[in-house]
C-alpha cells in the first residue's frame, strides 16, 4: 500500500492503476513531484474540510479515501481505514457486511445517487446509524472505477431536514407573517400571510424600502430591525402600530412582532445575513383592550362623580361636579345651556327655542366649572347651531371643523360661541321627567380625535346625571 493511500489523500481515484515514475525515478504521488504534491495537498484540504463524512472505494471495494469527519464519527483514523477491503470486521458487523457492501457497491453500476441507512461500528465498539449517499466514480475511459460514499449520523441529517422543513413551512403555510429582511432593511423573502398583511404581492414587496409599504410606524420598525442586527433578538415580542399603504387607502394595524438575527453558519465569526421578522395582527385584541380600559375608567369616573355630587348642598353645584369629572380624558372644554323660560315637555311648541348658558369650564387656568346665567340672557346661537339641533331632536349631535385651516377653524368655533381652540363638538340633550331641560356640550381641540359613537353614549350618561341635578335645582327654586 502506498503512502498516499495510507494518508487518505491520494489524488488517484483508481487505486489499481500503477503509479507513474517521474523523471528522477520517484513516484508521481510522492513528495518528490512538486505538482503532484500540491494536488495531493489540495485534495487533502478539500476532503478534510468537508462537513460530511466521506470515504471512497475502488472497483474491488478497497477503501481509498477517508476524511476527518469520518474519523470523528466512527473513530477510525485514515491510516486504519485506507486499504481495508470493505467495512467487514471493523466498521460493520460480519453478519451485516455482505448486505452493506452489496448496497454500497451497487451504486457503481446505477445512475445517479443512491441513499441508504445502516449501522456502522465505531472504534470503541459502539454503533452509529448513518445515512449514506453513494455514486459511481468514472475513470478516464468513462467506465466505473469505484464508488464514493458520503455519510452522516441520521440524527444530524434529520435535524437538517427538520430545519429545512420548518423554513419551508414558515414561508408557505404559517398563520402569521414571516419576513426575511436583509442587512439593508429590505424584504428578501415574504410568506403569503405577510404579503396579505402588507396588501401587496409576494414578489412585489421584495427589495422595496419599508417606507414604501408603511405610512406610519416605519421609523419604529426600522429602529427595531437595526437593534436586532447590532445587539441580537429582544427578550420579548414588541407591539408596533403601523399604517399600511393599500390601494384602498391606509389601514391602521397593530402587529405583535418577534425578531431573530440571522448569521451565516459557514463563517468563523458571525456574519449578519439579516433579520427574521415574525408578526401577528393583534389589532382587534388591542382595540378590545383599549375599549375595556376606557370603559372601566369612565365607569369609575361616573361612580366618583356621583359620590362627590351627593355631598353638594346645591343641586346646581352637583351638576358642575358631574361635568368636571366627565372632562378627565374625554374633552378639553364643556358647557351647559338651559332652555330659557323653563323645561320643554314633549309635544309642546317653543319656537324659537332659546338657550341660556348656566355653566362653563374655565378656558384658561384649570379649575372647577363656573356657574352663571343669573341674568337670563340667551346665548346668541345662529339657526342650525348643533345645540339647537340637539334640543329639537332630543338626541345627541356631533359637529366637526373638518379639514379647515387653523384660522378658519378658529372662526368656525368662535362663530358658534365656543372657545377658539375647539374643532370637535358633541352635544347631549338634558332630559328629566319627560322634559328637555337643555344641552351639555363637550369640546375637543385639534390635538384630540373626533367624537365617536362610544363617546356619545358616555356623554348621554353624564347628561342624565346633570339633568337630574338641574331638575332638582329648579324644583327647589335655587335657579
Amino acid at each position: 500500500m502506498s503512502a498516499s493511500r495510507r494518508s487518505g489523500t491520494t489524488d488517484e481515484l483508481g487505486p489499481d492503476e500503477p503509479e507513474r515514475d517521474g523523471p528522477d525515478g520517484s513516484s508521481a504521488g510522492s513528495a518528490g513531484s512538486e505538482g503532484s504534491a500540491g494536488g495531493s495537498d489540495l485534495l487533502a484540504a478539500l476532503l478534510d474540510g468537508m462537513d460530511a463524512a466521506l470515504c471512497a472505494f475502488d472497483a474491488d471495494g478497497v477503501v481509498t479515501h477517508w476524511n476527518r469527519e469520518a474519523e470523528r464519527i466512527l473513530g477510525w483514523s485514515a491510516d486504519e481505514a485506507v486499504g481495508q477491503h470493505g467495512f467487514a470486521g471493523w466498521a460493520v458487523r460480519e453478519a451485516d457486511a455482505e448486505e452493506v457492501e452489496g448496497r454500497l457497491m451497487s451504486a457503481m453500476h446505477a445512475p445517479g445517487r443512491q441513499v441508504h441507512e445502516f449501522a456502522l461500528l465505531t472504534k470503541d465498539g459502539g454503533r452509529v446509524l448513518v445515512r449514506t449517499q453513494s455514486a459511481a466514480v468514472r475513470g478516464p475511459d468513462g467506465k466505473p472505477a469505484g464508488v464514493y460514499c458520503a455519510f452522516s449520523e441520521v440524527h444530524a441529517q434529520i435535524d437538517l431536514e427538520r430545519s429545512i422543513a420548518l423554513s419551508e413551512a414558515l414561508f408557505e403555510d404559517a398563520s402569521w407573517g414571516v419576513v426575511l429582511v436583509d442587512a439593508d432593511l429590505r424584504p428578501a423573502v415574504v410568506n403569503a400571510h405577510a404579503a396579505r398583511a402588507l396588501g401587496i404581492g409576494r414578489t412585489s414587496v421584495l427589495g422595496r424600502p419599508l417606507g414604501e409599504l408603511l405610512a406610519q410606524g416605519v421609523e419604529e420598525l426600522e429602529s427595531a430591525l437595526t437593534h436586532v442586527l447590532a445587539e441580537g433578538a429582544p427578550p420579548a415580542p414588541a407591539e408596533i402600530w403601523v399604517s399600511v399603504r393599500t390601494p384602498e387607502g391606509e389601514r391602521r394595524r397593530c402587529w405583535r412582532c418577534g425578531f431573530v438575527r440571522l448569521a451565516s453558519p459557514l463563517a468563523e465569526e458571525p456574519v449578519p445575513l439579516g433579520v427574521g421578522w415574525l408578526f401577528q395582527d393583534v389589532t382587534a385584541a388591542k382595540q378590545g383592550e383599549q375599549e375595556a380600559a376606557l370603559l372601566r375608567f369612565r365607569t369609575n369616573q361616573l361612580h366618583r362623580a356621583a359620590r362627590a355630587a351627593a355631598e353638594c348642598e346645591d343641586p346646581a353645584e352637583a351638576a358642575t361636579v358631574h361635568l368636571d369629572f366627565a372632562l378627565a380624558g374625554f374633552a378639553d372644554h364643556a358647557l351647559i345651556d338651559r332652555v330659557a323660560g323653563g323645561a320643554v315637555a314633549d309635544g309642546e311648541t317653543a319656537e324659537p327655542v332659546r338657550l341660556v348658558r348656566v355653566a362653563v369650564t374655565p378656558s384658561g387656568a384649570p379649575g372647577p366649572s363656573l356657574l352663571g346665567g343669573e341674568a337670563g340672557l340667551p346665548v346668541r346661537y345662529a339657526e342650525g347651531h348643533p345645540a339647537l339641533q340637539c334640543v329639537a331632536r332630543a338626541g345627541s349631535v356631533r359637529a366637526d371643523a373638518g379639514n379647515l385651516s387653523a384660522e378658519r377653524a378658529r372662526e368656525w368655533a368662535v362663530g358658534r360661541q365656543w372657545p377658539a381652540d375647539a374643532v370637535h363638538a358633541l352635544c347631549a340633550v338634558l332630559r328629566s321627567r319627560g322634559r328637555t331641560l337643555g344641552v351639555v356640550t363637550f369640546l375637543r381641540g385639534a390635538g384630540r380625535s373626533a367624537f365617536e359613537r362610544g363617546d356619545a353614549a358616555y356623554a348621554e350618561d353624564v347628561a342624565v346625571r346633570i339633568a337630574s341635578a338641574l331638575d332638582l335645582a329648579g324644583a327647589l327654586g335655587s335657579q
